[in-house]
């Protein structure tokens, strides 16, 4: 089995990229149709949970900051994205001040991050004999260097939340749960330990088998619980193989 860096021909896979851009989501639904050539279309779904918008609304009135600012501001996230190499368009919308949703369109996957200095890719390509495969590998090098790519606003929710993933600490998944609970209480840790981002991806050939979630016929699907992106207290491992 050979590893190699996605090229221009392999069918494309990015939930990873658009994980980090709902991390200070309390839930949140990603439908990806990825095609042959690496382009991909995404319909994506987010919003904040009532405890952490009320926490994120003291705190910017505490600030100063106008109130009349959507908490998860879509024009600014959209704009953040589409500088993203290999992103082709975003059309993000608000439907509250603490929700949005919306299409991404990309053009091509593989030059995700290719100017970055990650020491390996997060996204390979996988060729086996008779299946190929696509793995994804977010961990402690690799989520900083996508959220650093993204809206102000959303480091801003994190360092709030006082998410290992942005401070660089390795907090365990209990220990930082009761540092949110013993600053904020045990309701707001209870909501982002409860908060999942489900993610639902049609592929363009069969799958036949799938590490960190389940899939059916050509689709995969990923019901993947907030805490353990925030904490990473281990690298989260994603693969889809496909029929050839």
């Amino acid at each position: 089995m050979t590893v190699f860096k996605s090229s221009g021909k392999n069918i494309g896979f990015l939930f990873p990229l658009i994980l980090l851009t709902f991390f200070s989501s309390c839930s949140a639904r990603i439908d990806a149709v990825l095609m042959e050539g690496a382009a991909a279309e995404l319909t994506v779904q987010t919003s904040l949970g009532p405890r952490t918008m009320a926490l994120l609304n003291s705190m910017r009135s505490f600030m100063g900051e106008e109130s009349e600012t959507p908490l998860l501001d879509g024009p600014s996230i959209s704009g953040s994205l589409v500088a993203i190499s290999g992103i082709g368009a975003v059309h993000l919308n608000n439907t509250s001040p603490s929700a949005l949703e919306g299409r991404i369109s990309l053009s091509n996957v593989s030059n995700i991050l290719a100017d970055s200095n990650i020491n390996s890719p997060f996204i390979s390509y996988i060729q086996g004999s008779g299946y190929s495969s696509m793995v994804i590998i977010l961990d402690r090098e690799t989520a900083p260097e996508l959220i650093s790519r993204l809206s102000p606003e959303i480091v801003e929710y994190l360092s709030a939340l006082f998410a290992p993933l942005v401070l660089g600490d390795t907090s365990t998944r209990q220990e930082y749960l009761g540092l949110l609970a013993s600053f904020y209480g045990r309701p707001l840790a209870d909501e982002i330990e409860a908060a999942r981002i489900f993610v639902r991806i049609e592929f363009p050939r069969q799958i036949s088998a799938v590490q960190g979630g389940s899939f059916n016929g050509r689709h995969a699907e990923f019901n993947i619980p907030l805490l353990d992106i925030l904490v990473l207290e281990q690298p989260l491992y994603y693969e889809v193989r496909v029929n050839n």
